[in-house]
């Protein structure tokens, strides 16, 4: 039987040689060539990239494996709000990266209170839940609703109230939340209780209400449709949601997945709009390329949720917090909101120009660095095409669907970026629309 020492020193061995293992150069895998080609060996198919790989970033910049240079006007879905490689991320996330990565929710963390009461002070809320993601805000949000409506009202009250076009996520809750049945087809059963009515539209609203508001627990809405085909929700429509949800006892949920973290030229948009959630859900832009999602509530609303009746292994990671309070920080100043303002108006004065020289845009609409650009009927259809040929360019953009050409740039793209995808962005219309 080994005495206690030698099992010290047998360990101590077992340490010393796995320290050797790991202090090794990589091998392998970590250098193996890597082409478009393994996407489609490896990768299960839910995604259709472009043939180019980005390798890397730099500002409102992106190069591919061949060195080509490309603008981003895509910002990886409205996600790199700062761009790449902001500075102040980078500082943030070493300085984390060295002290502490991951604790579990068995314990709290510095970065992540910081963060909460940053979200705090500068918002309606008074609480706070960290996640992963933007589907994951959604449905903590819409778990969370529906419990706060058992509580209070009684387990009737279940009905959520979303629109058409609508998108909130992958799960299979926020997927059924959403009002577009491509993404939920073939899922089935989805989950009860949903209705989705026309966007924009006072009057579908008021008529649910009075046919079913003794039932109804939560409208959830973007304040502007994304996915949708960006369309701006009206400060009228947004206040008859307030209105209703108020007189029949619901809670009003303001998806601001996208649209949050300074993207339209307020820190979230629901404060250009003149209306006040119950609930707010960000993600995206709060991390700035850092998966991170939060949810933001009440002391009241929140205090349906107690220990153990909702949770997450990651959320609130040390390391997302921290970067995410960097991005917080650089964001929420009057230089970055105003810049964004003043690039919108940029962004709209050069796709008129273009417009005006090859008449191709029905509509350009959006709000601050989000726009989207409506073909015209002759190229409906043809969204992707201008997405292929942009790449070809040199430049990424977006679609919203098949008519719309979307642009969610950083909210620091530079006047000289903003000129120059502008310029490739007319090279690519004129290669695809012909």
């Amino acid at each position: 039987m080994n005495s206690p020492a030698d099992t010290a020193a047998a360990a101590q061995a077992v340490i010393a040689a796995s320290a050797r293992r790991e202090a090794a150069p990589a091998g392998g895998t970590a250098t193996m060539p890597v082409s478009r080609a393994l996407f489609d060996q490896v990768m299960v198919p839910c995604f259709a990239p472009a043939e180019f790989i980005p390798v890397r970033g730099e500002g409102s910049r992106v190069w591919d494996q061949q060195g080509r240079m490309y603008i981003d006007f895509a910002g990886g879905v409205a996600v790199t709000a700062l761009g790449h490689c902001h500075p102040a991320m980078l500082r943030a996330l070493d300085e984390q990266a060295r002290r502490l990565w991951h604790v579990s929710n068995w314990f709290t963390n510095e970065p992540a209170l910081r963060l909460a009461q940053r979200l705090v002070d500068h918002t309606f809320a008074e609480r706070v839940f960290f996640c992963n993601s933007g589907a994951e805000a959604n449905e903590a949000a819409l778990k969370l609703a529906r419990r706060y409506a058992h509580d209070r009202h009684g387990a009737h009250k279940t009905r959520v109230v979303s629109t058409q076009n609508a998108f909130h996520g992958r799960t299979l809750f926020t997927v059924t939340a959403g009002g577009q049945p491509k993404y939920s087809s073939g899922f089935g059963p989805t989950p009860a209780g949903f209705v989705h009515l026309p966007y924009n539209d006072i009057a579908a609203l008021e008529a649910e209400f009075a046919l079913h508001g003794r039932d109804i627990c939560a409208v959830i809405l973007e304040p502007m449709q994304g996915e949708g085909g960006m369309t701006p929700g009206t400060p009228e429509y947004l206040g008859a949601a307030r209105r209703l949800t108020r007189e029949h006892g619901a809670l009003l949920v303001l998806d601001e997945i996208q649209s949050g973290m300074g993207r339209t030229g307020a820190l979230f948009s629901y404060m250009q709009k003149g209306v006040t959630p119950d609930i707010l859900t960000t993600a995206k832009g709060l991390g700035g390329g850092f998966p991170v999602g939060a949810m933001l509530t009440t002391a009241e609303v929140a205090s349906a949720f107690s220990v153990g009746v909702h949770g997450t292994t990651y959320g609130g990671n040390p390391l997302a917090c921290a970067v995410a309070g960097a991005v917080f920080d650089v964001i929420n100043t009057t230089e970055v909101l105003d810049g964004v303002k003043a690039r919108h108006a940029l962004f709209l004065e050069g796709l008129r120009a273009i417009n005006a020289r090859r008449p191709v845009f029905r509509d350009l609409r959006g709000e601050g660095v989000w726009l989207g650009c409506e073909l015209d009927a002759r190229w409906r259809g043809r969204a992707m095409d201008v997405m292929k040929a942009a790449g070809d360019a040199g430049l990424l953009v977006l679609v919203a669907g098949p008519d719309v050409v979307r642009l969610a740039p950083s909210l620091v793209i530079s006047l000289d970026e903003i000129l120059e995808g502008l310029a490739r962005l007319e090279t690519a219309l004129g290669r695809a629309l012909t």
